[in-house]
């Protein structure tokens, strides 16, 4: 099973058009006023946004950049502002927190091989 895509609910789609083309991705759906969708330009994985009223609060949505810092400095060179600038997490990942127009929560992170091999990680039953 692979994950295809993540769609978040959003009132303002040209808003979020904007914010998400900012962040680097690719759009390849554009059903304005209704739906848009992009491709993640690494790793083939596909976000969209459909038009509603619903807004965020409890969608957070991550997405890993091999350099967060030079992302986030990019992005704020570009007019995005971030609630937090790039951490180092006491779960081995360096984060940083902004919100979409709709509210949604979007980290930027970078885990390496944290990501799916933590210290803490559950063994498979291969290992067991």
């Amino acid at each position: 099973m692979r994950l295809n895509q993540v769609t978040v609910t959003m009132p303002d789609l040209d808003a979020g058009w904007e914010f998400y083309r900012t962040l680097g991705l690719q759009p390849i759906v554009d059903a304005r006023p209704h739906y848009v969708r992009f491709v993640c330009p690494d790793g083939g994985s596909s976000f969209s946004v459909h038009q509603g009223e619903a807004r965020g609060g409890g969608t957070t949505i991550y997405f890993e950049c091999d350099d967060v810092d030079l992302t986030v400095s990019r992005l704020i060179e570009a007019g995005i502002l971030f609630a937090s600038g790039p951490t180092d997490k006491s779960w081995l990942w360096r984060e940083a927190e902004v919100f979409d127009p709709a509210g949604n929560r979007i980290v930027l992170y970078f885990a390496g091989v944290n990501r799916l091999d933590p210290p803490w990680r559950v063994p498979s039953s291969a290992e067991l």
